[in-house]
């Protein structure tokens, strides 16, 4: 886990910070799908996307430098990505509107201090609507977040969790997967 002071932040970083609200704004108020649209995507996400993924807008969070997205992944429009602790989405992922992936979270006694960890989302993962990810949190292949769940602990490969904190219901049968 990652320590950062928000007190003693660096020229460079706040220079970074600056640019890429910018540039999300730009970004939100771009017509989708066009040539401009997706420039400003590669570049808000500093070039770390793969082939055929996209984010819907609206978008926000902050630290997108720290994002990475595989192939064929998809983003359902008011996801929050708070990704100073780095976010990977691996390929044939789909994160349902409002998901909320939080790679860092504020010390309960230095508020000024961002406590990051990196959350992982594993091929083919589907994340429901409204699901919160909360840092450290790896959500395994082919995984299921249900809509409106907490994840708060690592969901393993197959495994459909729903609730509040995310809790497994079920697995699913890996052969029906490709691998």
């Amino acid at each position: 886990m990652e320590r950062i002071d928000l007190d003693k932040i660096s020229q460079e970083d706040l220079e970074l910070s600056i640019k890429q609200s910018k540039l999300l704004f730009k970004f939100n108020h771009t017509e989708p799908m066009t040539e401009e649209y997706l420039k400003l995507l590669n570049e808000l996400l500093d070039g770390n996307i793969g082939e055929n993924s996209t984010i819907t807008t609206p978008f926000a969070g902050a630290a997108f430098d720290k994002m990475k997205l595989g192939n064929n992944v998809f983003i359902n429009s008011n996801c929050l990505a708070m990704a100073r602790g780095g976010i990977t989405i691996e390929d044939d992922v789909m994160l349902a509107g409002n998901v909320q992936l939080l790679s860092n979270n504020h010390d309960e006694y230095e508020r000024q201090v961002l406590l990051c960890d990196e959350i992982v989302i594993k091929k083919g993962a589907w994340i429901g609507a409204g699901a919160s990810i909360l840092p450290g949190v790896t959500v395994g292949k082919y995984a299921i977040v249900g809509a409106g769940a907490i994840v708060t602990k690592d969901v393993p490969d197959y495994s459909v969790v729903v609730g509040i904190p995310a809790k497994v219901v079920k697995t699913l049968d890996k052969d029906k997967f490709p691998e």
